[in-house]
């Protein structure tokens, strides 16, 4: 018999009502904030209709997975105590971490911005990660360099 590991979140998730993606969910849920999901969707939806204006060649869901996928971390630094001394080791990010990673630094970058509505924003963003652009791939970049600077305590990784 095949072994199939479980994982609550996932096995209740209902695929969201416009594109029918379970992504699509995560991320609404991820991006909610005070449990006020229906503003949540508003928002992301809005920011869709943002992009599919802006985009005409390419469909607005593909933008957005491409986005994540664009921002998804590939290698990360990890604080491993050795010796009475802290390395930060460099280590591989397994897939639900760097999904979890790229939402919360694409999140984070839209809020950390201010004087626009957030539908505004999200679109933006999410344009700009497309682009291999914006705050959240700069968030990337830099845990990259990061790991890239430390690989000399590569040896450490447990």
């Amino acid at each position: 018999m095949a072994y199939k590991k479980f994982t609550a979140s996932s096995e209740k998730m209902a695929p969201d009502p416009v594109y029918h993606s379970k992504l699509v969910t995560k991320f609404i849920n991820c991006f909610m904030y005070d449990g006020k999901k229906s503003v949540a969707q508003r928002m992301f939806y809005d920011a869709m209709e943002q992009i599919a204006k802006k985009m005409k060649d390419a469909p607005p869901l593909e933008v957005f997975e491409k986005a994540l996928e664009n921002v998804k971390p590939l290698i990360e630094v990890r604080s491993k105590r050795v010796g009475g001394a802290n390395y930060q080791v460099p280590m591989q990010v397994n897939k639900k971490r760097q999904l979890s990673l790229a939402i919360r630094w694409l999140r984070e970058a839209v809020r950390g911005g201010k004087g626009s509505p957030t539908a505004d924003r999200l679109a933006g963003e999410l344009l700009a990660a497309y682009k291999g652009e914006g705050a959240a791939m700069q968030t990337r970049e830099n845990v990259h360099r990061m790991a890239e600077a430390n690989k000399a305590f590569a040896h450490f990784a447990w």
